[in-house]
């Protein structure tokens, strides 16, 4: 399987500039067991830098070994109110470890000329369960501020997550035209 591994430009997530050709990834929205966090960053949208819009995290990294059942991972920084809510969980024993999520990293298209969607959860949000290193969730939260930016106050955070029993995609692109979408999980039965 072919994997995929996307290193991004925080700065460049909270600080867009239309002539930087840098990686941008969000991790638009997660919910973890029961409880939703607040996609409470502005950010410009790197597709139409008019139009802002409102994410969880700004991706510094994202990962995938390309398999059906393998984990994605992310690294991302967030808000100081999520940051809180994440502390808590980290440092307790979370009874519900289902996680729902979207994400999406753009790329630029130095023939088109524009960025484009390279790796994403599509239209859909995907299912999963938080990872585990032995008895150990693959989740840890910062308490030390980013240092890449400054202003708005962030933090560092890593989450890895392993898919639901049930077939998902995840979509991918080489270029503006170059599309196509990998099968994320497995359904049973």
């Amino acid at each position: 399987m072919a994997s995929s591994d996307f290193s991004c430009s925080v700065n460049q997530g909270f600080n867009f500039q239309k002539d930087s050709q840098n990686k941008v990834g969000h991790l638009v929205s997660l919910k973890i067991g029961d409880t939703t966090l607040v996609s409470d960053l502005s950010v410009t949208n790197p597709e139409d830098n008019s139009q802002k819009v409102k994410v969880f995290g700004i991706l510094s990294n994202i990962s995938w070994n390309g398999g059906y059942g393998d984990e994605l991972q992310f690294q991302c920084n967030v808000s100081t109110d999520n940051k809180n809510t994440l502390s808590t969980m980290v440092h307790t024993t979370l009874s519900n470890t289902d996680v729902e999520y979207e994400f999406v990293v753009y790329d630029y298209d130095q023939q088109k000329k524009m960025y484009y969607k390279c790796f994403h959860s599509g239209d859909a949000k995907l299912k999963g369960l938080i990872s585990k290193n032995g008895s150990e969730l693959n989740m840890s939260m910062s308490s030390e501020p980013g240092y890449e930016v400054q202003s708005p106050m962030n933090y560092g955070f890593y989450l890895g997550v392993a898919p639901r029993d049930e077939e998902m995609a995840i979509h991918m692109a080489v270029s503006v035209d170059g599309k196509f979408a990998k099968q994320y999980g497995i359904a049973q039965g």
